[in-house]
């Protein structure tokens, strides 16, 4: 199936309009907007302690198992949905269901109280659900689009372009912080973080309008379901699909290998900021909040590059040998964070070291994906919902474990060590795979 540039190029758009969420929600302000809050009385250091349906947490151990909590959802409802999509070939319509879902869901992240933590962690909630929901439909469109031999770097265009994008509108919520911020003192000023958490929604639902405009909208209907049908029959795709993978090598060991690294890269990305709060020696709590943001930025331009060089040596000595180097390389960083990073100039080495692979391996991954899958398959949905199905339990382990280690050892860096296994893993899964794949 032949589509036209624009039509390949709104897809490619859809990155640039959800890549905020990844970006100033679950990476750089509301982490940090989360943990001050809840840490913090007018100004004063009051404990990182909370309660949460009468039981007290870390605040950070809270925001970790919080998160797993959204993807255990995610896992399980997109199965449901993504079954659905195939059945009545009407991806579009659940695109925008899960991008509406999740932009309106960062608006109401405006009214977030510390006072009133279980509410306020619903639009958290179901903002991520939004994210990953509606992640599953439009990788799904990645093989349908186009040619396996183009597929690496429109993935890669797709990802630097969602870099660029989120982090334009980082810089701007970064000036408002940083020289329009409110003074709760004074009274002058006229920004409020929260703002940043209104402009993500507004960004995200503005963006998309662009690919649901221009993405193919089929819509035929092959049968009638009744109510328990509808119900069951994403299930049984998704069922169907893993018996079907379990005859295709190379498919089955590329994603026991992709569950384990992506499991240390996500984790990664969810707490990377959380991390660096409370174990890097900041000089000041407002040079910590603006370091970090701006390191943050400082990943996201280097993800661009990162994204590009990886698709450009992907073509020279083939996908799986370059994931490999990047597996080996994460496997350095993380062990090197452990055991050396407790200083800012450190710690923005590390970020930018964070930054060239998470690009890098985030589009890679995904292009090898949509390369292995057989040829003229019509359930494509249904493959890229078990891709992210095994993504989000693998994200699941991730973050618990990072929160479990941290809640039980009193501290985030020795929860760093999961994630050199996590990668290590990998690595050892992935590494028979060369023999197997020569695209």
């Amino acid at each position: 199936m032949s589509f036209s540039k624009k039509v390949i190029n709104a897809w490619i758009f859809y990155d640039l309009a959800n890549s905020v969420f990844p970006l100033i929600i679950t990476s750089a302000i509301f982490p940090n907007f989360y943990d001050y809050v809840t840490s913090h009385t007018n100004g004063t250091f009051t404990g990182d302690k909370v309660l949460f349906f009468g039981a007290e947490f870390v605040n950070t151990d809270l925001y970790t198992f919080l998160y797993a909590l959204a993807l255990s959802i995610v896992v399980i409802i997109t199965p449901i949905l993504s079954g659905i999509a195939d059945y009545f070939e009407n991806k579009i319509l659940f695109l925008k269901l899960f991008c509406y879902l999740g932009s309106i869901s960062c608006v109401c992240l405006y009214f977030f109280n510390a006072q009133h933590l279980e509410l306020s962690f619903i639009p958290f909630i179901t903002a991520t659900i939004g994210f990953w929901g509606s992640l599953a439909f439009y990788n799904s469109y990645l093989p349908q689009l186009v040619p396996t031999y183009y597929q690496d770097k429109v993935s890669a265009k797709g990802f630097a372009l969602g870099y660029i994008g989120s982090s334009i509108l980082l810089i701007i919520c970064l000036v408002g912080i940083l020289f329009f911020k409110l003074n709760k003192q004074t009274g002058a000023g006229f920004f409020k973080i929260e703002y940043c958490f209104l402009m993500v929604g507004l960004w995200w639902i503005g963006f998309a309008q662009y690919t649901f405009k221009h993405l193919p909208k089929t819509l035929k209907q092959t049968s009638v379901l009744n109510k328990r049908q509808i119900i069951t029959s994403g299930f049984n795709e998704l069922k169907k699909v893993f018996f079907q993978i379990r005859i295709q090598k190379p498919i089955k060991q590329f994603l026991r290998a992709y569950f384990f690294f992506n499991m240390g890269l996500q984790t990664i990305m969810v707490v990377a900021v959380l991390f660096a709060r409370k174990e890097i020696m900041w000089p000041s709590e407002q040079a910590k909040t603006n370091s970090l943001i701006i390191s943050i930025l400082l990943i996201q331009f280097v993800a661009v590059l990162g994204a590009y060089l990886f698709s450009f040596l992907a073509q020279k000595i083939n996908n799986i040998n370059m994931l490999i180097i990047a597996v080996i390389c994460w496997v350095i960083m993380c062990f090197g964070t452990f055991k050396y990073v407790y200083y800012p100039s450190q710690f923005y080495i590390v970020a930018v070291i964070v930054g060239l692979l998470m690009g890098g391996t985030q589009a890679l991954a995904r292009s090898t994906y949509s390369k292995l899958l057989p040829n003229k398959l019509s359930q494509t949905t249904a493959y890229f919902s078990f891709y992210d199905v095994i993504e989000k339990i693998g994200m699941i382990i991730g973050t618990l474990s990072f929160g479990f280690i941290s809640y039980t050892f009193g501290g985030m860096r020795n929860s760093i060590l999961v994630m050199v296994v996590f990668f290590a893993l990998g690595l050892i899964l992935l590494i028979p795979l060369r023999k197997k794949y020569n695209q």
